[in-house]
């Protein structure tokens, strides 16, 4: 993702952008944040030298606003730039330590009703010392399909099979290329939710 800044008296329209292969709704373009190849990078720079662009990583800018919500210890990680993360599986076992123990302190305590402590560099799990945990239920990522405005398993974390009452059953509403204004997938609106 880049953002895509134009001086205001320069007259660029998303339109103009087409050339490039971004498909976008039209209007004027002042500063937008649009998703650009190397080639395309270079072939607006080479056209446009007037324009900015500049790389924009979803989430830097608020250090620990994504699951583990643990800077510290998960750096420099954004809504394009995540992970990895390893989904609990019931009767998987994973070690543990304070450095990766955010990922899995809810799991843990919350989900699965054990008591956890650190201590200095040990971890405490209903009073014993444990350097590994085995999950007891099954867990989803669950993702947004507004990838960059969707507060989805990247800012709440693992979800518990039991917290899961439906499944998807047909698509109700697609638009094309995630824009009204490009018009309504038509012969996507009610056929079946698997439908690729």
């Amino acid at each position: 993702m880049y953002q895509l800044t134009v001086s205001p008296e320069y007259n660029m329209t998303i339109a103009n952008l087409s050339e490039f292969g971004i498909d976008y709704e039209s209007g004027k373009l002042i500063s937008g944040k649009l998703f650009l190849s190397a080639t395309a990078i270079e072939k607006i720079k080479s056209k446009y030298p007037t324009v900015s662009i500049t790389n924009y990583d979803f989430g830097i800018g608020s250090p620990g606003a994504l699951f583990p919500h643990d800077e510290a210890n998960f750096p420099g990680w954004a809504n394009d730039n995540y992970g990895p993360v390893y989904i609990p599986k019931k009767g998987a076992t994973v070690a543990i330590s304070p450095k990766n123990i955010s990922l899995y302190r809810r799991v843990i305590t919350i989900y699965e009703g054990n008591k956890l402590e650190v201590k200095g560099d040990k971890i405490f799990i209903n009073g014993q010392e444990a350097s590994s945990y085995t999950f007891k239920m099954n867990y989803y990522w669950m993702m947004g399909d507004n990838r960059h405005n969707s507060e989805d398993s990247r800012v709440w974390g693992f979800v518990p099979e039991d917290h899961i009452v439906g499944k998807p059953l047909f698509i109700w509403f697609s638009t094309k290329n995630g824009s009204i204004a490009n018009g309504i997938n038509w012969s996507r609106l009610f056929t079946g939710a698997n439908k690729m």
